[in-house]
């Protein structure tokens, strides 16, 4: 049976929504370590992983003219995403912390209107006040609520998240190359993971140290997945289908973890996924009238 592209776009998509979703739990069962250790073994992996894809391809390492800046930016913002994702992940319930995270499409709206000076439809602009109101019911702004710090930092890895694929963007636009742009974000994160890391290390078991190179390959099988994804089918066809990594994360936080979401957090999602669906059919409908 021949898959056409678009469900080929949609399984690739689910699959690195699995991957992701195995990188978080994966933070989780590590167990008590701090979060920049963490982090440093997920980027180290990507970083072997890159520099594979660059030799095998013969790709240069050099920045394209005029992205020099977009590339330190999309290495801090990326990197601040990482450390208060994996910060958040091993705080709060898995899927609450991955829904956190999803809110980096809508921040990649702001970020773009903001530094790359595109305009926002109507539609663009309820979409991030709607998501912006769910992630609200996650973070339960009070003083009553222990987990707040925590969603806090979470909320600002979506916001990292999305301003790094802002300047992604920018780059992809301008010609560079995915492999170097994981690359240098993946060596800029170690780098600035390595000495909190050496000031504050916790020696791990060997158990630990092979669950975190099981995160690192992990992560690398959903970086993959979700390229492929999207070479194979349009971001207006399949990225809808990244929010299954919300399920995902809320099975395995009740069968690996014994989490149960608030019934707050789960209005949350669904005003969040809502506003993901509602975007997604609405840039359809414009790219359709377009055509």
């Amino acid at each position: 049976m021949k898959i056409s592209k678009k469900n080929m776009g949609v399984l690739l998509i689910i699959l690195s929504a699995v991957c992701f979703t195995g990188m978080n739990a994966c933070v989780r069962l590590s167990g008590d370590l701090p979060s920049i250790q963490k982090s440093f073994f997920r980027n180290a992996v990507a970083a072997v992983f890159a520099a594979v894809m660059l030799v095998r391809s013969r790709t240069p390492l050099k920045i394209q003219k005029g992205c020099g800046i977009a590339m330190l930016m999309r290495a801090v913002c990326g990197t601040v995403g990482v450390f208060c994702n994996f910060y958040a992940v091993d705080h709060l319930a898995l899927a609450d912390a991955s829904m956190l995270n999803k809110l980096s499409p809508f921040f990649a709206v702001v970020f773009s209107i903001i530094i790359l000076k595109e305009k926002a439809s109507p539609a663009q602009v309820a979409a991030v006040i709607l998501a912006f109101c769910g992630s609200l019911f996650i973070i339960r702004p009070t003083f009553s609520n222990m987990e707040l710090v925590p969603s806090l930092i979470g909320f600002a890895g979506g916001m990292g998240a999305g301003a790094a694929y802002t300047f992604v963007r920018y780059m992809k636009q301008r010609g560079e190359k995915s492999a170097l742009i994981v690359f240098c974000f993946s060596v800029f994160s170690c780098t600035a993971a390595l000495p909190i890391m050496l000031a504050d290390f916790a020696p791990m078991s060997a158990k630990q140290l092979g669950i975190l190179i099981l995160t690192g390959l992990f992560a690398a099988g959903g970086q993959f997945a979700i390229t492929g994804a999207y070479s194979y089918a349009p971001a207006k066809e399949v990225s809808v289908f990244d929010y299954s990594q919300v399920i995902f994360s809320a099975v395995a936080g009740y069968f690996i973890f014994g989490q149960t979401p608030v019934p707050l957090s789960v209005i949350g999602y669904v005003i969040i996924i809502g506003s993901a669906v509602w975007t997604f059919i609405q840039n359809n409908k414009r790219e359709n009238a377009n055509a």
